[in-house]
Order: structure tokens, then sequence, then C-alpha cells
């Protein structure tokens, strides 16, 4: 599936008027009218189709809240997390340290209510009781159940990026010190930082 934000050639941070600017001008690029007599024209009217779905993407993700440039959804990993109740349970448990109570409670969702945010929450735990690998798989389940949500997408990142430095993604060292990463940012997650994957 192709990324709507790359079509367009902008950030999943953008503001809606950096998208808008940026549709606009490819659209000017891309217009048919401007090919009509060329042998570009089938692919520049492929391509404006291809920029026109990325753009009412964008607009559809935007709308159900699946991916913010502000405010509550906003910023790099910012949270997306849904109106379920028991997820935001499990969320304040993960915050507080209390990883049985979360790994329990996500454990009484029956298979077919284990969702993106189920696989992402389970990443989460484990990250938490250092199941790196685990946790890599489990975030990676929830980045092709939603695949543009940017919570999942930047635990998913960030965690592939420490194992490349860990073998296999397991942590050899643990410092202190922590500006808090992805994973930590999406959950507003004070404690649970990149010193869980071995520091920077």
């Amino acid at each position: 599936m192709t990324d709507p934000y790359k079509v367009l050639g902008v950030s999943p941070d953008a503001t809606e008027e950096e998208i808008k600017k940026a549709y606009r001008a490819l659209a000017r690029k891309y217009h048919p009218d401007k090919y009509r007599d060329s042998d570009l024209a089938d692919l520049a009217s492929e391509k404006m189709k291809e920029i026109n779905a990325a753009y009412e993407e964008i607009k559809t993700i935007r709308e159900r809240g699946g991916t913010g440039y502000g405010g509550a959804t906003g910023g790099y990993g910012g949270s997306t997390a849904s109106a379920n109740p028991r997820y935001a349970e499990i969320r304040r448990a993960i915050n507080a340290g209390s990883v049985t109570q979360a790994e329990t409670l996500l454990n009484n969702f029956v298979e077919a209510d284990r969702g993106a945010e189920w696989h992402f929450l389970m990443g989460s735990v484990q990250v938490k009781k250092h199941n790196y690998v685990d946790a890599q798989r489990l975030f990676d389940t929830a980045c092709a159940m939603d695949p543009y949500n940017r919570e999942y997408r930047a635990a998913q990142e960030y965690l592939r990026s420490r194992a490349d430095g860990y073998g296999r993604g397991q942590s050899t060292t643990e410092t202190g010190g922590c500006s808090c990463c992805p994973i930590c940012a999406g959950l507003c997650c004070a404690d649970m930082c990149c010193s869980c994957f071995g520091g920077h």
C-alpha cells in the first residue's frame, strides 16, 4: 500500500495548509490538460489519479483521527489511541509501570478482538519486559493491520533501528538518561523510555 504522504511529498507532521499546497502544486504539474497532445498524456493521467487518491486518503485518515499533526494526536509518534476504555485502562497501567496488570488485561481479550491497537500495546508490554523480538513481531502486526498509524509505525521503526545495534533485538546494556523514544511519546509514558533499549 502506497504511503499517501510520500505521494504528495509531505511529512505526516505537515499542516492542513501544507498538504493542500503540495496537492495543488502537483495537480498543476501533472494536470492532463498540460499533456493533451503529448506521449506522456497517459502517464500524467495515471499520476493525477494517484495524487487525487493520496489527497483523499490523507483527508480520511485525519478525519478519523488516525494521524494527527498537532494537539493530542500530533507530534512524532503522537498517540492515536482509540476511545475503547479497556485500552485506555491498559495504557494507564503501562504508564504506571504495572506491566503484569497490563498484560493480564490484554490476555483477557478474545482472539477476534485483538486488533492493531491490541498488538501495539502488547508489543509495548514486551518492550517493558525486554522481550524485544516478540515486541518487534507485535509492532509489525499492528502496522500491517493499520499501516497509516504513526504511533505504531514509529514504535516499529524505532525498535528495528535499536535492534540493529543489539543483535536480534536483544539489549545488552542499560543506561540512565532518556529523551523519550517514539514508543514513550505515543504512550505518554513517564518511565518506559529509551533506556529500555540499551540507551542512546
